[in-house]
């Protein structure tokens, strides 16, 4: 959620000085760059060696919600 409100942040205002129709590609761009299967991995890995660091002190992800 918090990658996605900070490509949302700069996004928005790169777009707000370039015009609607670049915006919407930086979104675009984002979101395929973000949904790769290969960040995901990445993203997944980093998230294990965090955890692994900082036990069950930090949630991650949807699941931890209460």
């Amino acid at each position: 959620m918090n990658k996605f409100l900070l490509g949302a942040a700069v996004g928005y205002v790169l777009g707000a000085r370039a015009g609607h129709a670049r915006y919407e590609q930086i979104v675009r761009t984002y979101r395929k760059v973000a949904d790769h299967p290969a960040v995901q991995g990445a993203a997944g890995v980093a998230r294990a060696k965090l955890g692994e660091k900082v036990g069950e002190r930090v949630p991650f992800g949807r699941s931890a919600q209460h």
